[in-house]
């Protein structure tokens, strides 16, 4: 099956050896996210400002592919303080519309550059 990669200057440049996103059919999978501003790729400040700077980069690889996060079937959420998980739930009713898709929270110890949330996600198009 053919493989396509999306890339975006709206969403930070990889740091490493992945793709920001891969198309195989219908299917979008969405490489984890950090809160860099991708301007300047360096990690914005404080939990909100980085939930919401993670979530603006999915929306832009989501728009590289030519779709939306209204298309996304699961998300991955990665946090280095659980605590802070009312917060992402009040911040993703901003980005993602019922039916909401599938979603994993998990506690992690750390993520890149210290980063306080990462996610990703699978986008089904069609």
């Amino acid at each position: 099956m053919d493989r396509q990669i999306i890339s975006t200057p709206n969403a930070p440049a990889a740091i490493g050896t992945y793709s920001q996103a891969v198309k195989v059919g219908d299917t979008v999978y969405l490489s984890g996210q950090i809160g860099l501003d991708p301007a300047t790729m360096q990690l914005v400040e404080g939990i909100d400002a980085q939930i919401v700077r993670v979530f603006e980069n999915l929306k832009a690889v989501a728009a590289a592919a030519g779709t939306t996060l209204d298309a996304a079937v699961k998300v991955n959420i990665y946090l280095t303080d659980l605590a802070h998980f009312a917060k992402v739930n009040e911040t993703m009713a901003k980005y993602f519309r019922q039916p909401y898709p599938a979603r994993a929270a998990v506690g992690v110890k750390e993520l890149p550059r210290g980063a306080l949330i990462e996610a990703d996600a699978v986008l089904a198009l069609g």
